[in-house]
């Protein structure tokens, strides 16, 4: 059963969804989550957590994160809207183990304020991206992707709800292929 780490800061929808995918879905005897990791003490992601009975810390500092994380068996790190950059000292303790979910179709529109590019840049479909984290923004190789249409009468939050529910869904898909130990294309 893989063991995972998941990093939020603020709501945990995704934290939420592998969660329930855990207890009655498709990651039902082949993932649990060891940890939850937010970077603010106000994370609402946090009451899903203890919730849901998992074992939670508020590391304010990449320092705190790492020492939460040491001694843990974690395979596999799940950044789930965690809005911090890590170190390359981090990225490679953990190397291989750490995926993100990304709101758009990488390589384009890495970063913030995603949806908005997406919408000035008259785009016809958008979408989420699995990556594996790497030193860069958003830069690290491509696991899989969900495309969206992107529908003439789309706003910023509109796009965004849309693209959140194919987040939800992927991120579980990524991380039964990863307990299978299934090979990852991207």
């Amino acid at each position: 059963m893989l063991s995972l780490a998941v990093l939020i800061s603020g709501r945990g929808s995704n934290l939420q969804a592998i969660q329930k995918n855990i207890e009655s879905g498709i990651l039902r005897d082949k993932a649990r989550i060891a940890v939850v990791i937010a970077s603010k003490a106000d994370a609402a992601g946090l009451i899903f957590a203890k919730e849901h009975g998992l074992s939670t810390a508020v590391c304010p500092s990449e320092s705190a994160a790492l020492a939460a994380l040491a001694g843990q068996p974690i395979d596999l790190i799940c950044l789930a809207g965690y809005m911090r950059v890590l170190s390359a000292d981090f990225v490679q303790k953990y190397a291989g183990r750490i995926i993100n979910i990304h709101p758009t179709l990488l390589p384009k529109y890495p970063g913030l304020h995603v949806h908005e590019k997406v919408l000035a840049a008259g785009e016809k479909e958008s979408g989420c991206t699995v990556h594996y984290v790497d030193a860069g923004v958003d830069t690290g190789k491509i696991i899989a992707q969900s495309r969206v249409p992107v529908l003439p009468d789309d706003t910023p939050e509109l796009l965004a709800a849309r693209v959140l529910a194919a987040e939800h869904i992927l991120y579980a898909q990524v991380i039964l292929q990863i307990a299978k130990g299934q090979s990852l294309t991207g």
